[in-house]
């Protein structure tokens, strides 16, 4: 693993919707540190606050209180624009549904932003084809979402984020809609572009998916309740179930 400053760190984090009565705390006081080369896995049960942290950590939401800080940088004195910058240079971001643009071709798709950072078309195709090659998808670079199956489009969604020198890679539940072996070859993708040196956050309900993090942070109502090494995730599990 990469011994340098830490690729992310969130300090303190708090993040509440509404006020008074109706406040709902989403993180409490999250605190948080992956260094680059380091795949973590953030468990939890539905409502703990996994992907509300995984959208702090990345930049696509603001903290009520504490400070998100990426490569030296914090996000909360970046404008808006600069962070959309951050985001599409540094963060590849799997969603849990896909946020593919249907005009687009699956080779598009993954080429756009490297596109919108200033890549040539040619540059950008070359980048994508070999990213969908990696995914299992070689044969669909020219269709469009909606020819394609929900697995792969899902697997196209993972290339996306994965396309290019991202040094950051968020993802929430990327192998939901995949089989088994069709998983296990997307967390080795994965795993193999955090050990080339990229920082990664997986949020996963899989005990046999966490196995493949550094790490295994589990949260609870919104706050760290065990933040354990490479280990066996399915301790966690064990202590949630029994509490």
């Amino acid at each position: 693993m990469n011994t340098t400053s830490p690729a992310l760190i969130l300090e303190d984090i708090e993040r509440t919707h509404g006020t008074g009565d109706n406040v709902v705390h989403a993180l409490r006081g999250v605190s948080l540190t992956v260094a680059p080369g380091e795949l973590v896995a953030v468990m939890g049960p539905s409502g703990s606050g996994k992907s509300t942290l995984l959208n702090i950590a990345g930049g696509l939401d603001r903290p009520t209180s504490g400070r998100v800080i990426m490569h030296d940088v914090d996000l909360s004195s970046l404008s808006s624009k600069q962070l959309a910058m951050v985001r599409r240079r540094q963060v590849g971001f799997v969603f849990q549904d896909y946020n593919l643009i249907p005009a687009l071709t699956a080779a598009e798709n993954v080429g756009l932003p490297m596109e919108l950072d200033g890549a040539s078309p040619g540059k950008a195709r070359r980048a994508a084809i070999a990213t969908l090659e990696q995914m299992g998808l070689a044969g669909v670079a020219d269709r469009f979402p909606d020819a394609l199956s929900g697995g792969q489009q899902q697997r196209l969604a993972i290339a996306r984020a994965l396309v290019g020198t991202r040094s950051l890679v968020m993802a929430d539940e990327p192998t939901g809609a995949l089989d088994t072996t069709t998983g296990e070859r997307v967390l080795r993708v994965l795993r193999q572009r955090c050990d080339e040196g990229a920082a990664g956050l997986l949020v996963t309900h899989e005990s046999r998916h966490a196995a493949w993090a550094d790490r295994t942070v589990f949260l609870r109502d919104g706050v760290v309740v065990d933040d354990t090494g490479a280990n066996d995730p399915t301790d966690l599990l064990t202590t949630e179930a029994s509490a």
